[in-house]
């Protein structure tokens, strides 16, 4: 996994940061002069207007600077809101809160976990609460909550359903708060009509009311809300829409009614705009019945009153609000935000608007509908991009969530809508977004380092984020101390580290430090923060200086450390994350040292064995990838074989009949890297492992038979091996890749296997089959080693061309042995790195084509050092000069030696 994409979060418990008197007042002491400077004369005005752009922990900071700033710190002034959800909120930091909110009047919080605590704040004058994550709000917690805060005047809870809240706590409310002004409630499963007559009866001055997405609600009742200005149900099921267009129409307050993604008919409608007196907004956002309706028959207008629907010309039609002179404004919001001497009835109009829109706009997205590509195109990108201008905080996180949960189509691959992204990028919503994430405000900072990252996607996007100075931003963030904040930052790194075009910008950024901390600071209960930190290290390691930060940095520790914490029994995608992240960082062979620093990392490669027996194949999978890339070391060989890793390659190979290519794959890699060592190589096969490669050399997916073959021909070089291969079925699939196989590479690795099983180490026949008495088969290999050598010999004079050869013989000055090099090179050959004992077993077979001496093949350094030491150069002027040579050998003798000491050259 490369990208990543986050639509909507999901709370759990244990993940926030505990928020008390303490965090927000640490009470040290220390000098408060700075470079000369007294900051203690600065007028306390200004001190606590600067305190007041502070979050809360910026705040305790500099008040433990000194005693003055932290009694300006305690101003009641600075304590009249608090936004507690980035923290974990109990009854012992309510306790440790409470002397501070004696004067508090708005309070935000999550509230899983935390309605209990809310009562030990001793906030009598609160006048307004707002939770999110509401599922664990019961009765009883609301009814306890309504009565300590009888000065109440807005309860928020939602987006998520409040599952266990009925008609009953709704009644307490009512009966302990008739101060209540708004009441905006989502997912309660009835409002029955006793709760809402008790609203009515006990709340006269209940002026915006909310029931979202209930499953019922009596529609009978709610038209005895005759104080009610702003009502919306919207996602409601089961109205009656009849009867509810007979009694809403009546209300003689009615200003406003939301009715979006409901089974509203047209017959409801038009009566709500041809009968109620005051009404001036209707909402209906993806109404599928009535836009159903429209279709045949067209609603008729009705003067001073607007009909918001998908159907229509969103922003045209909120002007038709406003005088003359906003006709031919394109973004009536931003008109009306910059309008001076504003009307105060209209502007309680538009900021309802502001809010439903920014309500209903990220439940459509979430919902991910494909006959919606339109409107997000025509209407729905621009109305997003207004709704971040708004002066409503709460506005302004739903739009930058929305933003980040429209783009995205397909939340499993990470693919997002590249028009949709780029229609973001042209209305100046990365500027808008960046400034959020610049903000004070973590919840902003959150949401937006959230759609900036899904967003990046997109190259055009990635491209403007990091040229707006996103990837220092995002950099910064990675190191709050608020975990979703890091998290989302973490993530926005993570997609702007695919490819190689900001790599190094990351890296300059301190990104890669910051996110190796993060793996050091949130090692548990913290699923998506460290998915993100591992992903884009997993990407920045694949960069050859990226992945030497990430290792001075210590994030090879980093990631040996979160992979002993792997749970096998849980599919997380952290694990493989991190595996991938090893296997990205073990890839450079010779140019660092990163390969040999993990297999000397305490409990890395036990860690890495323990996850190829993962019930997660994604996990299996990247797990063998690691191995494949550390098995280059000579000592890591070894090292893996001690930890066990022998044992479970070989049982991942045998499960992997019905995995996918990508496992199968690595499987087979890892057990060719392994088998360079003679000793692996025996342990390989008497553990079973030649059967299983067999078969995935009879893959049709050239990458897999072509591993697969790497492997057997590293095997086949013993003669233990190469008598099991035999006899487990091997010689047919070997002679059909070497005569057959699309990859000259496959043809390559088998025409080297079968070399070496049939040179004269075999018997002349051998059993082949089940081991049993009298159930095995004899097998003639004197007449199976001449087969198989003859498709050898196709293979080698398919690269032959006589004229070129002979000219080259008569002369062999470079010009003629650089051209037969090229014609008889196998490009991917130059991908292998062979070991000393590989150089020795070469030697001897001097008359088999290889190109991994050429000059530019990836360990072509590393294998002329190798021949330079083994004596090469004296025995290939011997072959070179023999006079009974067959001619392709004498040339290859000359290839081989020109490629020597070309390399010798410069290694000078």
């Amino acid at each position: 996994m490369s990208r990543r994409v986050r639509q909507k979060r999901e709370h759990s418990r244990g993940e926030k940061t505990n928020v008390s008197s303490e965090t927000l007042d640490c009470g040290s002491l220390t000098s408060a002069t700075i470079s000369g400077v007294d900051w203690t004369t600065l007028p306390d005005d200004t001190v606590i207007q600067l305190f007041s752009y502070l979050n809360y922990r910026d705040r305790a900071s500099l008040a433990s600077t000194c005693q003055t700033f932290r009694l300006l710190s305690s101003s009641p002034c600075l304590w009249g809101s608090l936004d507690l959800r980035s923290h974990r909120f109990d009854t012992e930091a309510a306790v440790s809160l409470s002397p501070r909110c004696e004067n508090l009047q708005r309070l935000k919080f999550h509230a899983a976990g935390s309605a209990d605590a809310l009562v030990s704040l001793q906030a009598r004058e609160l006048r307004e609460i707002s939770g999110d994550f509401c599922r664990d709000i019961t009765d009883a917690a609301l009814s306890v909550i309504a009565a300590r805060h009888e000065m109440l005047e807005s309860v928020h809870f939602g987006p998520d359903a409040c599952e266990r809240i009925s008609s009953d706590a709704i009644k307490a409310l009512a009966y302990c708060c008739p101060r209540l002004r708004r009441l905006w409630m989502s997912g309660v499963k009835e409002v029955n009509g006793d709760a809402i007559n008790a609203l009515v009866e006990h709340c006269r001055k209940l002026k915006d009311v909310g029931f979202i997405e209930s499953d019922n609600i009596d529609e009978v009742a709610l038209g005895n809300l005759n104080s009610v200005k702003f009502l919306s149900v919207a996602g409601t099921r089961n109205l009656k829409w009849g009867s509810a267009a007979q009694v809403l129409s009546r209300l003689p307050c009615l200003v406003c009614l939301d009715i979006s993604r409901t089974d509203v008919n047209l017959s409801a409608i038009t009566r709500f705009l041809s009968s109620s007196q005051n009404l001036k907004v209707v909402c209906a956002l993806n109404c599928r019945v009535f836009e159903g309706e429209v279709d045949s028959n067209p609603v008729q207008s009705h003067k001073g009153k607007v009909l918001l629907t998908f159907l229509n010309d969103i922003f045209k039609g909120v002007t038709s609000l406003f005088a003359d002179n906003s006709k031919n404004v394109t973004d009536v919001l931003q008109y009306w935000r910059r309008t001076k001497n504003r009307d105060k009835n209209l502007d309680e109009i538009v900021v309802w608007i502001e809010w439903i829109f920014s309500y209903s706009l990220l439940r459509i997205a979430e919902n991910n509908l494909k006959e919606l590509d339109d409107f997000w195109l025509t209407q729905g990108a621009a109305v997003l991009l207004s709704l971040l201008r708004s002066s409503q905080e709460e506005v302004q996180e739903r739009a930058a969530t929305a933003i980040a949960t429209f783009v995205v189509i397909d939340d499993e691959n990470a693919t997002v809508d590249c028009q949709r992204a780029e229609a973001i990028l042209r209305g100046d919503g990365i500027r808008l977004l960046l400034d959020f994430a610049r903000s004070c405000q973590e919840g902003l900072q959150s949401e937006a380092a959230k759609a900036i990252a899904n967003l990046s996607i997109d190259s055009k996007v990635a491209k403007a984020v990091a040229e707006s100075g996103g990837i220092n931003i995002l950099a910064n963030l990675a190191k709050s101390i608020n975990r979703l904040v890091a998290e989302e930052a973490a993530g926005g790194l993570w997609n702007l580290s695919v490819g190689d075009d900001h790599k190094g910008a990351i890296a300059e950024a301190g990104g890669i430090k910051a996110l190796v901390d993060l793996i050091f600071k949130w090692s548990s209960n913290t699923d998506g923060l460290l998915e993100h930190a591992t992903g884009a290290l997993a990407n920045l390691g694949a960069d050859e200086k990226c992945s030497m930060e990430v290792a001075v940095a210590g994030g090879i520790h980093a990631l040996a450390i979160l992979l002993a914490l792997a749970n096998l029994k849980e599919c997380k995608s952290r694990y493989f994350v991190a595996a991938r992240a090893l296997a990205n960082l073990a890839a450079h062979g010779d140019s660092n040292s990163n390969n040999a620093a993990i297999g000397q990392e305490a409990g890395a490669l036990e860690a890495l064995v323990q996850l190829t027996y993962s019930q997660n194949e994604a996990v299996r999978q990247e797990a063998a990838g690691a191995f494949w890339n550390l098995s280059f070391d000579d000592k890591n060989r070894e090292a893996i074989a001690a930890a066990g890793g022998v044992e479970a390659l070989v049982a991942l190979a045998q499960s992997s009949s019905s995995a996918s290519r990508g496992l199968q794959e690595r499987a087979a890699g890892a057990l060719w890297g392994l088998s360079v060592s003679e000793s692996n190589s025996i342990a390989i096969g008497r553990q079973g492992g030649i059967a299983p490669l067999i078969a995935l050399a009879c893959s049709d997916i050239e990458d897999v038979h072509e591993t697969a073959a790497g492997a057997l021909w590293n095997l086949a070089f013993h003669r233990e091996n190469a008598l099991h291969i035999v006899q487990d079925g091997g010689v047919k699939p070997l002679i059909h890749l070497c005569s057959s196989s699309v990859s000259k590479m496959a043809r390559f690795m088998a025409a080297l296997a079968l070399v070496y099983m049939f040179d004269v180490r075999i018997d002349t026949s051998v059993p082949i089959g089940p081991s049993s008495p009298g159930s095995s088969k004899i097998l003639n290999m004197d007449g199976v080693g001449r087969m198989a050598l003859k498709h050898v010999e196709e293979f080698v004079t398919s690269f032959y061309d006589p004229q070129t050869f002979h000219s080259a013989a008569a002369s062999l000055v470079p010009s003629a042995l650089a051209q037969i090099a090229e014609a008889i090179r196998i490009p991917e050959a130059g991908h292998l790195r062979c070991s000393g004992a590989e150089i020795d077993r070469f030697l001897r077979m001097l008359r088999d084509p290889s190109s991994f001496t050429l000059p530019g093949g990836r360990h072509a350094m590393h294998h002329s050092s190798l021949l330079q030491n083994a004596g090469a150069p004296r025995v290939l002027r011997a072959a070179a000069a023999a006079s009974t040579a067959p001619i392709q050998a004498k040339i290859y003798a000359k290839v081989v030696l020109r490629n020597l000491e070309h390399h010798h050259e410069v290694s000078i």
